[in-house]
């Protein structure tokens, strides 16, 4: 089975990782969904790719200096479509509710904290916790750009799949070292100057292999017939059906 990850949600169709982007997944057949964790000052563990406000939101600041009250007042979606007026940033645990609900599975990128190595211990401990809220029976996948951080949260979980992610400048002749010091199940590659070779070499070594970000279908359908498991995109709605749930 080919997987669709919908990249930060249903992101062309809503603001990027709020509930309203992966609300919409379910409903249109997509059954994996990608988010971004960080983590604000009081530990909180929010759905967000930057660790500012100011690209996704109607403010400016640095999430590390917020707390969960703070977010009453942020609005993370009419920036996008007068629609999303009042959309919110959601927690991790709102995001795991709604997983739960759906019926969906989860790739969940651990964000390379800026605030330092004690907030990102933080940040691992307090996704672990929220995902005690999982639904059994729910695929998941943690993944991070930050293999310190991820081999750490391996070490701690170990019964969660993890998987590396690798811009194309920093995926060196290195890389399987990397992911066997992670405990890697998958590796998540760039799609910029990623090469048939290189699938199969991943593919030989024993990983899967997820590609981010793909927004071209004939490219998808390349790199699926170069044996890639799985692809993020920010129009998973595009795709044909064959990619998607069957009655959904």
């Amino acid at each position: 089975m080919k997987t669709l990850f919908a990249h930060r949600g249903m992101s062309s169709l809503a603001p990027e990782n709020t509930l309203a982007a992966f609300s919409l997944c379910r409903q249109l057949g997509i059954q994996w969904i990608e988010c971004d964790v960080d983590i604000l000052a009081d530990g909180t563990v929010v759905v967000s790719h930057d660790d500012t406000l100011d690209r996704c939101t109607d403010q400016s600041g640095n999430l590390a200096e917020l707390t969960k009250a703070d977010l009453n007042d942020i609005d993370a979606g009419s920036w996008f479509h007068d629609d999303f007026i009042g959309e919110p940033i959601p927690t991790f645990e709102q995001l795991i509710t709604l997983v739960n609900q759906h019926e969906l599975n989860i790739n969940v990128e651990i964000k390379s904290c800026s605030a330092g190595w004690a907030m990102t211990d933080k940040l691992i401990a307090n996704v672990i916790t929220a995902l005690a809220q999982l639904d059994t029976g729910r695929g998941l996948i943690v993944s991070s750009f930050n293999h310190l951080a991820l081999a750490e949260f391996k070490c701690r979980r170990p019964q969660t799949s993890v998987a590396c992610l690798f811009e194309a400048a920093s995926l060196g002749d290195d890389w399987e070292s990397v992911m066997q010091a992670c405990g890697a199940d998958y590796i998540h590659p760039e799609d910029q100057h990623l090469t048939q070779a290189m699938v199969a070499r991943f593919k030989s070594a024993g990983y899967k292999i997820n590609v981010y970000t793909v927004n071209d279908l004939a490219r998808a359908n390349q790199l699926f017939n170069w044996g890639v498991d799985g692809v993020f995109t920010d129009i998973a709605h595009r795709f044909p059906s064959k990619y998607k749930l069957r009655g959904k």
